[in-house]
């Protein structure tokens, strides 16, 4: 048991912290129906990172690295601001998925012109959960902190444009400013996650959680707090899991995840009204 605890630590502190950030920022991204959003700022990421590393020579993980992949981050949060708010027409989600495809296609470009892609490339999609240091979850920590004194500050406004979107416009609020500003902090917080747990587990922390508190409140309040609670139980869970059965950590999360999602729907439809 002490050996448990020892190695799955660092691996906890992680889903905790990402409890926390991506609980909340899957709240605005449910109301916004932005449900791949994460996936399309990590691929631009990706493309980022391996640009540098082609061009520069420099590691994935270098501070270099970071910085050219939140650049390309920016890049996609211009571009989803103003698209939104320019083609009203066109489903966001729609053009977050071309975007997407996209970035994958000049991803495997640059990975065919470089050395070194195709291990990036997994690590981004697979993570590595299981063997995250301290110093790196330190590192993120910092991310998250600062992202999440934005978001505080920004609170108001962003979730009034996350509730209704068309009456912020009617209100007279710079509605791409603001969108900008969202995009830009899921942007610095989904580079710094992927390169901590990978796509698949940031996806499940971001969309379940939330998708747990949509089942039980209304009240951003409360679906904060529902939406931490259901990532650190699933944590708690999906951790002794992996370690007993010699299994992945993120997946042994992600699955904890999933399970924790259909036994609170289970409850829910219990009570129809809220379900519906």
């Amino acid at each position: 048991m002490q050996e448990m605890i020892r190695l799955m630590g660092a691996p906890f502190a992680a889903c905790l912290l990402m409890s926390v950030v991506l609980g909340y920022l899957g709240l605005h991204v449910l109301k916004r129906e932005v449900i791949f959003i994460d996936i399309a700022l990590a691929q631009f990421a990706a493309i980022g990172a391996i640009a540098a590393h082609v061009t520069l020579g420099v590691h994935g993980d270098s501070a270099v690295a970071l910085a050219a992949a939140w650049c390309a981050t920016l890049v996609a949060a211009v571009f989803y601001a103003v698209v939104r708010h320019a083609s009203a027409w066109i489903p966001l989600e729609a053009v977050i998925g071309i975007s997407y495809a996209a970035a994958a296609a000049g991803a495997l470009f640059l990975i065919d012109k470089g050395t070194g892609g195709h291990t990036h490339i997994q690590e981004m999609l697979a993570g590595n959960l299981l063997w995250v240091r301290w110093r790196g979850i330190a590192e993120t920590g910092a991310v998250f902190l600062l992202a999440g004194v934005a978001f505080c500050l920004a609170r108001l406004p962003m979730q009034r444009v996350s509730d209704d979107y068309e009456g912020a416009v009617r209100a007279g609020m710079n509605v791409v400013g603001w969108d900008f500003l969202f995009y830009a902090l899921c942007g610095a917080v989904i580079t710094v996650a992927v390169r901590l747990a990978g796509v698949l587990v940031v996806f499940c922390f971001l969309i379940i959680p939330a998708t747990v508190s949509a089942l039980f409140s209304r009240r951003w309040g409360s679906r904060f707090a529902i939406a931490v609670a259901a990532g650190a139980a699933a944590s708690v869970a999906g951790l002794p899991f992996g370690y007993f059965l010699d299994f992945s950590a993120g997946a042994a999360v992600a699955l904890a995840l999933g399970a924790t999602l259909f036994g609170t729907w289970a409850l829910a439809a219990m009570r129809p009204e809220r379900v519906r």
